[in-house]
C-alpha cells in the first residue's frame, strides 16, 4: 500500500470537511442536483472520449496509485547480478529453476534458457514493454480527462443555477437554492479534479516512469547475461542507469550487505 496517496486524499477530505463543518450550515454544502451535473456530466464525457471497455478498467488502473508494487531498481539489479553469477558459475540452463518474483525478468530469463536469439529476445521484451507503457498512458489520459471535464461541468452547473435564479427573481425564497446549485457545482468540479483525478493521473505517470526504468534495466541485464559478461560488468552497466544520488545509495546498500 502506498500510504502517501491514501494519506493525501484522506487528509485533503478531512481538512476541507473540517472547514465546512466549522461554518454555520454544513448541510448546505450537500446538493444533489450539483452532484448529478458534475459527476454525471464528467462520467458521460469520459464515456464519449474513451471506449466502454477501457473505461470499465479505470478502477483497476486507479488501484495502481494506491499500491507500492513497483520493484525498486536496487532489488532488480541485485537479482540480475545474482543470476549473472549463477549463469557464469554453472550455466545458462541452471537459471530455469531459479525463483524470480518479477514477471518481466522471469519471462526474459525463460527466453534466454529457451535459446532465443539475442535480437529476437530484445525485440520481444521491448514490444511487451511498449505495450505496458501504452496501457499506463491510457489510464493517465482517462483521469486527466476526468480532471478536465469536472471543472467544466462545474461551470455548466453554475450557468444553469444562474439562469434558474434569474428566472425566479420574483420569488425570493427560490433564489437561495438556485444560487447553491450555481456555487456548489463549481466547488464539486474543482474538488474532483484537484483532489482526485489529476493527482491520481500524476501518480500513475510516476509509476509508469519507474516501471519503464525497471524494464530497461531488466532488458540490458538479460542481454548482459546472454552475452556471458562478468557479473561486475553487468552490475556497473545497470547502476549507470540510476541517477547519481541513487547510485550512491546503491553503493551504500552494497557495502551494508557485505
Amino acid at each position: 500500500m502506498d500510504l502517501a496517496t491514501l494519506i493525501g486524499i484522506v487528509a485533503g477530505m478531512m481538512l476541507i470537511g473540517s472547514a465546512i463543518g466549522m461554518g454555520p450550515a454544513p448541510v448546505a454544502f450537500v446538493n444533489i442536483p450539483s452532484v448529478l451535473i458534475v459527476v454525471g456530466g464528467a462520467s458521460a464525457a469520459t464515456l464519449i472520449r474513451f471506449p466502454l471497455k477501457v473505461v470499465l478498467t479505470t478502477f483497476k488502473v486507479a488501484s495502481n496509485a494506491f499500491k507500492d508494487k513497483v520493484n525498486t531498481p536496487f532489488a532488480l539489479i541485485r537479482k540480475i547480478v545474482e543470476l549473472a553469477e549463477k549463469s557464469r558459475r554453472d550455466s545458462l540452463l541452471s537459471l530455469e529453476n531459479v525463483p524470480i518474483d518479477d514477471a518481466f525478468l522471469k519471462k526474459g530469463i525463460q527466453l534466454c534458457v529457451d535459446g532465443t536469439e539475442p535480437e529476437v529476445l530484445r525485440d520481444t521484451l521491448r514490444t511487451e514493454m511498449e505495450g505496458i507503457v501504452e496501457r499506463h498512458k491510457l489510464g493517465q489520459r482517462i483521469f486527466k480527462g476526468i480532471g478536465d471535464s469536472a471543472p467544466a461541468f462545474g461551470m455548466i452547473g453554475t450557468l444553469i443555477g444562474l439562469v434558474n435564479m434569474l428566472l425566479m427573481m420574483e420569488d425570493p425564497a427560490a433564489i437561495g437554492p438556485q444560487m447553491a446549485v450555481a456555487l456548489l457545482t463549481t466547488l464539486y468540479g474543482a474538488l474532483i479534479a484537484n483532489l482526485f483525478a489529476i493527482p491520481i493521473a500524476d501518480k500513475l505517470g510516476e509509476r509508469s516512469t519507474m516501471e519503464l526504468q525497471n524494464k530497461e534495466i531488466v532488458i540490458h541485464g538479460i542481454m548482459g547475461i546472454l552475452a556471458a559478461n562478468h557479473p561486475k560488468v553487468v552490475e556497473t552497466r545497470l547502476v549507470s542507469y540510476l541517477e547519481p544520488k541513487l547510485r550512491e545509495h546503491a553503493v551504500a546498500q552494497k557495502k551494508r550487505a557485505a
